[in-house]
């Protein structure tokens, strides 16, 4: 908005307007002269707060959690989500949120335990951060999960979970609830039965697309995305192939998940991406309408936010929220998994990015994110 001059701020804050507006909203009525200066930034002023949650605090959660809840006592999931601070007391996008557009999660499953089968207008996504020898089975088809592997779910399937291994397994989950929260556009439906059975071969969608960009005849049309589960060995050669060039300044050797009938997003609401960066790599500085939620799958190194250095290490979770700074430094070999919600900005026409100009594009660190471990 533009300046406002003196003369007008002291008339704006005489008894005047002061009592007009008060009366007004006696009667849910709202005073736009007041409320512009929130709701109309010239820039995005993001509520969602730059944060990162440790491995520790994550794994010391959830083992209490295992010792407490089961699928079958005190709810479907044994989740805890990234509840971003920022967005705490904001509702209605606040509830559950680790930006304000994106829901993201650590689930756990132990061998022999079942999650049964639900669907959901909310897209849903996960990464496999550790573990083997579960599937998720979704629309009937049992999908064996790895450590690495990308999946999805797309909203209004039917899918459950049952672990079938030795060890305890731990996955990323991520959906859009709080933009489908916010529009009032939530469904739910528990599957009657529990658990779905599988009425297809296993991992079908995987052996159909084994052929990777070539695409199965008869898919030019298949809008919901026909692959399952992007197996990690794949996605490492896909960067491998990129790391014969040069890397990107801004991204290093970075690869996008996509649908690979329509060569749009694998989710149609939230963006996923894989990011190598070799070590001592330093990307330069940009910021982006776009929100990203990060999980450090291997290696360490920190991300400057808005100044302040957060220091990460394979397991932890961090946010870099829209429009703000942000630039990776690698001290070793690391991948970084991210989603974002390019997709949302995208459709309504807000996406734009920008570079970091100054200090030959790399920003002053003022300050240093200490992460809770307990």
């Amino acid at each position: 908005m533009g300046e406002v001059s003196q003369e007008v701020k002291e008339f704006m804050k005489s008894s005047i307007v002061t009592d007009y507006t008060k009366d007004i909203q006696q009667y849910n009525l709202g005073p736009l002269w007041e409320a512009i200066p929130e709701i109309m930034n010239k820039t995005p002023q993001p509520h969602a707060e730059a944060y990162l949650w440790s491995d520790e605090l994550i794994k010391k959660k959830m083992a209490e959690a295992a010792q407490i809840f089961t699928p079958e006592r005190g709810g479907e999931r044994r989740a805890i989500y990234f509840q971003n601070p920022g967005l705490t007391y904001r509702k209605p996008w606040g509830w559950a949120s680790t930006t304000q557009t994106i829901y993201a999660a650590v689930q756990m499953l132990l061998p022999g335990e079942k999650a049964p089968s639900h669907r959901h207008s909310q897209s849903a996504l996960r990464f496999i951060s550790e573990g083997s020898g579960a599937y998720t089975i979704v629309q009937g088809e049992r999908i064996f999960m790895e450590e690495g592997d990308f999946l999805i779910t797309p909203k209004n399937l039917w899918h459950g979970h049952e672990h079938l291994g030795t060890e305890p397994m731990l996955w990323m989950d991520a959906l859009d609830i709080p933009t489908i929260y916010s529009i009032g556009g939530t469904f739910f439906e528990p599957f009657e039965d529990g658990l779905q059975q599988p009425d297809i071969p296993d991992n079908f969608t995987e052996k159909r697309y084994r052929g990777g960009m070539v695409r199965p005849v008869g898919d030019d049309k298949y809008t919901v995305a026909p692959l399952a589960n992007y197996k990690w060995d794949r996605t490492v050669e896909g960067i491998k192939g990129l790391m014969e060039f040069d890397p990107d300044p801004h991204h290093g050797f970075a690869v996008e998940y996509i649908n690979p009938s329509t060569g749009k997003s694998a989710n149609p609401t939230l963006g996923t991406r894989m990011q190598h960066l070799p070590k001592g790599f330093h990307t330069k500085a940009l910021r982006h309408t776009h929100s990203t939620v990060y999980q450090v799958h291997r290696g360490s190194g920190y991300t400057v936010i808005n100044g302040v250095r957060f220091d990460w290490k394979k397991g932890d979770y961090f946010v870099v929220p829209n429009w703000a700074w942000y630039e990776h430094v690698a001290s070793e070999d690391s991948y970084l998994f991210s989603v974002n919600d390019i997709p949302i900005m995208d459709r309504f026409d807000l996406e734009q990015e920008q570079a970091y100009e100054s200090n030959n594009g790399h920003q002053t660190v003022t300050g240093e994110f200490k992460a809770a471990f307990r």
